[in-house]
């Protein structure tokens, strides 16, 4: 453990030494250069902050919106198979799925199929949009309507 870097003392302070907590290290005022650099470098990086959590917003948007048209989709199917009316099928799929969200029924060889598609994204007017697609396909139920 190195002493006092004038005296060399090895002991802890005290007087016989010469060593005090006073005399340890001499006050000194300098001028600070670097006054105010957070200030700065928050400034740069609080757009690029912004940006990120828009961009990560708009994506998690972009996933609830995706799994709302599954839904809907899946929705719309049982009740397709169901024999529910193509007007109820289509209400019904549109109520779960995202707003503005088209949905189209189809039929072919015992099963019924329902297509929902949407766009999301477009937020704020810097991250662009992107369209979305859940298809759900079922058979028919014995004794449909």
């Amino acid at each position: 453990m190195p002493g006092h870097p004038s005296t060399g003392c090895c002991s802890p302070p005290s007087a016989s030494c010469g060593w005090s907590d006073e005399t340890s290290e001499p006050s000194r005022v300098t001028g600070r250069h670097d006054a105010g650099m957070v200030t700065a470098e928050l400034a740069v990086a609080f757009p690029a902050v912004v940006l990120m959590l828009a961009v990560c917003l708009a994506g998690l948007g972009a996933v609830v919106d995706q799994v709302r048209c599954v839904d809907a989709a899946r929705l719309g199917a049982r009740a397709a198979a169901r024999g529910d009316p193509p007007a109820q099928v289509r209400a019904l799929a549109a109520q779960a799925a995202p707003e503005g969200a088209r949905v189209s029924i189809g039929s072919t060889r015992g099963e019924v199929q329902v297509v929902v598609t949407a766009t999301t994204g477009g937020w704020v007017g810097f991250v662009p949009s992107w369209s979305l697609l859940a298809t759900a396909t079922t058979p028919v139920e014995p004794g449909a309507r």
